[in-house]
C-alpha cells in the first residue's frame, strides 16, 4: 500500500474502512437517525461549539459556498483574508454570488496580519463579512484565528466565516470561545474518513443574517438541513457509507479522553517533520515557524529539480505520494500531508526516500554531505 502524504484525501484506518463496508440503511429511518444524531453530537464537541451544527454531502467547498449563500445578498462588502490559494477560493465563492469583495493577501510563506485585518476594517465599516481559512495548505501556514476574531468580532462585530476544512479534527477550533459565525470542514482530512462529507457549524448570529440573505441556494440551503435534523434527517440523498465511517471516526478520536490528545499529537508529528526536512538542507515555505502548519508542511523544490521529477521519483520508486504546489507557487514547492492517520513510521518512510532520491536528482542532503 503506498504511503499517501497529501493534504487530503488521507489514509483511513483499516477499522473505519471496515466500519464503512455496514449494508445500507433507510436514510429516513429510526437506525440512521440515531447516527445522525450521535455525528452531530460528537463534532459539536469537537468543533467545541453549542451552536447548530449540520453534515452536507458534499467535499469542502461545497460547505464554503454554503456559508457564503446563507449570510450574504449580492452587493454585500466583503472582506477576504486569503493565504494562498484555499484562501483565493473562498474569495472567487463570494465573487461568484455578487458580493463587493475585497481581497486582502499576504506574500507567500506568511500568516495573515491581524493589524492589516484591522486596518481594512476601520477603512470601509461598511463590509459586513470577513473570510478567512484557518489552516492553508498550499503553504503549509496556520493563521492565528483566535487574534483574527478578536479583531473581527470583538472589535468590528462584523460576521466572521471560517474555513477549516484543514484544520478541525488536528489543529484546535474553539468556535463558541472565539465567536466564529460560521465553521466549515470536511470528511478527508483531519477525520481520517475519505471525501464525501462537509461539516458546518452556525451560529445565530449567522441565522440573523439568514433571515435577509439573497443569494440564490438549494441544495446547500441550512434552512432545509435545519428543518431536516428536527427530524433526524438530511434533506437530499447522504453518503451513508462516510457517515458510518464518520461515525466511527470520531469516537476513536473522543475515545483518547478529549480532543486535546489529538492536537498534541499533530504538534509533535508536524515539528518531527519540519524537523526532518531542515535537517536534509531543504527550505521551508513557512518563514515563521509559530505558524507553520501541523496538517501539511510545504517545502520549496531544490534549485535545479522540477517538482514532477521529484514527486514522480518518490511515487515510483519508493511508493510514496506527496503533492505538488498549488496556485502561484505551483512546480515552486512540494507537500507532505502529516494530518489524521499518520504515524511517525510514514513520516521516516518520506524522509528516508528523499535522503535516497535528491542525489539522484542532483541535490545533496545536508545530513548526507
Amino acid at each position: 500500500m503506498s504511503n499517501l502524504r497529501l493534504p487530503g484525501p488521507t489514509p483511513v484506518p483499516p477499522d473505519v474502512v471496515e466500519a464503512m463496508g455496514h449494508p445500507m440503511i433507510d436514510h429516513r429511518g429510526k437506525q440512521f437517525k440515531e447516527m445522525l444524531f450521535r455525528i452531530t453530537e460528537s463534532l459539536k464537541q469537537a468543533f467545541e461549539t453549542k451552536n447548530d451544527v449540520f453534515l452536507l454531502t458534499s467535499s469542502g467547498p461545497g460547505a464554503m459556498e454554503a456559508a457564503v449563500v446563507n449570510t450574504l445578498s449580492p452587493g454585500d462588502k466583503v472582506l477576504a483574508v486569503s493565504i494562498g490559494n484555499f484562501g483565493d477560493r473562498f474569495s472567487k465563492i463570494a465573487k461568484a454570488y455578487g458580493a463587493d469583495v475585497t481581497d486582502l493577501k499576504s506574500d507567500e510563506g506568511l500568516a495573515a496580519d491581524p493589524e492589516a485585518i484591522r486596518a481594512a476594517l476601520k477603512a470601509d465599516h461598511a463590509i459586513k463579512a470577513v473570510l478567512v481559512t484557518h489552516n492553508e495548505t498550499s503553504t503549509g501556514i496556520t493563521n492565528d484565528l483566535e487574534a483574527i476574531a478578536g479583531i473581527v468580532k470583538g472589535e468590528f462585530d462584523k460576521l466572521f466565516l471560517v474555513d477549516a476544512v484543514s484544520s478541525l479534527g488536528s489543529i484546535r477550533v474553539a468556535t463558541d470561545a472565539w465567536g466564529l459565525d460560521v465553521v466549515v470542514s470536511a470528511s478527508q482530512k483531519g477525520w481520517m474518513c475519505p471525501p464525501g462529507l462537509a461539516m458546518i457549524a452556525v451560529s445565530p448570529r449567522a441565522w440573523e443574517a439568514a433571515k435577509t440573505a439573497k443569494m440564490p441556494k438549494f441544495y446547500f440551503d441550512l434552512a432545509e438541513a435545519k428543518s431536516s435534523l428536527a427530524k433526524g434527517q438530511t434533506p437530499w440523498t447522504p453518503t451513508i457509507s462516510v457517515m458510518y465511517g464518520m461515525d466511527h471516526a470520531l469516537q476513536l478520536m473522543l475515545d483518547r479522553g478529549d480532543m486535546q490528545a489529538v492536537y498534541d499529537f499533530h504538534t509533535k508529528i508536524a515539528q518531527y517533520t519540519r524537523d526532518g526536512l531542515v535537517k536534509l538542507g531543504l527550505k521551508l515555505v513557512a518563514q515563521d515557524e509559530r505558524y507553520a502548519s501541523n496538517t501539511v508542511t510545504a517545502a520549496w523544490v531544490p534549485e535545479g529539480i522540477t517538482d514532477s521529477a521529484l514527486l514522480d521519483m518518490l511515487r515510483d520508486e519508493y511508493d510514496i505520494i506527496a503533492a505538488e504546489g498549488r496556485g502561484v507557487l505551483a512546480g515552486k514547492v512540494f507537500r507532505i500531508g502529516h494530518m489524521g492517520y499518520v504515524r511517525t513510521e510514514d513520516i521516516d518512510d518520506v524522509l528516508s526516500a528523499l535522503r535516497d532520491a535528491l542525489p539522484k536528482l542532483g541535490f545533496t542532503p545536508a545530513a548526507a554531505s
